[in-house]
């Protein structure tokens, strides 16, 4: 009873810097086996949210669980992309049906009706928004080009720098890539 005990608080440590989930390798890392999560589901302490991903139920919700959850279902080197970014901060007002991920490799997953894949190609730089692998927010906004109005997107680019999310050079190369 103690191993299990322990096995619980690690699991719940990991899930506490990860919105409220774990994934079987983190786990893993951590020291608490495999086989392990599946009886703390059964036991109620975990739920089971998809093949190798649990969600400890005690840990508060937060407005950023769909967005980790997205990514962890799309697996390593996955990140946030184009509209998704600008949803996580709610600039353009953008609320789209889906969470867009960009994955770098070819995946198959089975995936939620909130979420879509999206595979780039070479290397993208990526950053960390609140802990969430994510596209840069000059980079998401001129993604959203085309998708967007010019117009909502420097309104979302003004919103952005008002609020820190993007630097001076990135505010003025945005500017003069969305001016007609």
């Amino acid at each position: 009873m103690a191993a299990e005990t322990r096995y619980r608080q690690l699991v719940r440590e990991i899930a506490l810097d990860h919105y409220g989930y774990v994934t079987t390798k983190e786990a893993a890392e951590a020291g608490v086996p495999a086989v392990e999560l599946p009886k703390l589901a059964a036991r109620g302490g975990l739920e089971n949210v998809a093949y190798g991903l649990y969600r400890v139920p005690d840990v508060p919700v937060s407005a950023y669980d769909q967005f980790a959850e997205a990514l962890l279902r799309a697996g390593e080197g996955a990140y946030l992309h184009g509209e998704s970014v600008l949803a996580l901060f709610a600039l353009a007002d953008v609320n789209p049906r889906r969470i867009t991920v960009a994955v770098r490799r070819r995946t198959r997953p089975k995936l939620p009706a909130f979420l879509e894949l999206t595979q780039v190609k070479g290397e993208a730089h990526t950053t960390f928004y609140e802990g969430l692998e994510s596209q840069p927010v000059a980079e998401a906004i001129l993604e959203c080009r085309g998708r967007i109005e010019a117009e909502r997107l420097l309104d979302a680019a003004r919103q952005a720098r008002d609020e820190g999310l993007l630097t001076t050079a990135e505010w003025h190369r945005v500017r003069r890539e969305l001016r007609p």
